[in-house]
């Protein structure tokens, strides 16, 4: 599948896959912006803008290796739509270390999506599980 991407910056990194058979593309930051005064947060810039063909979605998920920052995503997961043309940016919660430009920040995992129409019912089929929330499988 070729999807189009756009270099916002000359420093941009086009994303790759790590090694054969990763679900995720790495991305990396050519930019920083902390918050001033110094805040909770930190943006990553990567200084790319890509178009999503419709009936996909791009997802942003950390890489394995922000343990070693104590950094969080703020939005857990990113989604960018196919209508968004911006640029792709990551924002994290301030650690005890933290990114540098030119550090692989973040993985983007590009996949279709159905489109849901609910339909509103006046009873569920029944499962094993039911209705059983948080914790109720015993794990």
């Amino acid at each position: 599948m070729k999807v189009k991407i756009k270099k916002l910056h000359p420093d941009a990194v086009l994303p790759s896959y790590a090694k054969q058979g990763d679900a995720g593309m790495d991305l990396t930051a050519i930019g920083i912006k902390e918050a001033l005064p110094p805040g909770p947060y930190i943006t990553y810039h990567t200084g790319l803008a890509i178009e999503i063909p419709k009936g996909y979605v791009g997802l942003l998920f950390p890489r394995s290796s922000i343990y070693k920052t104590s950094q969080a995503l703020t939005n857990s997961v990113g989604v960018i739509d196919s209508g968004y043309r911006g640029e792709i940016m990551m924002k994290f919660t301030r650690g005890a270390n933290h990114y540098c430009i030119g550090d692989r920040i973040g993985q983007i995992i590009i996949i279709p999506y159905p489109q849901i129409e609910f339909k509103e019912v006046e009873e569920l089929s029944e499962t094993n599980r039911g209705s059983g929330g948080f914790g109720s499988t015993g794990e």
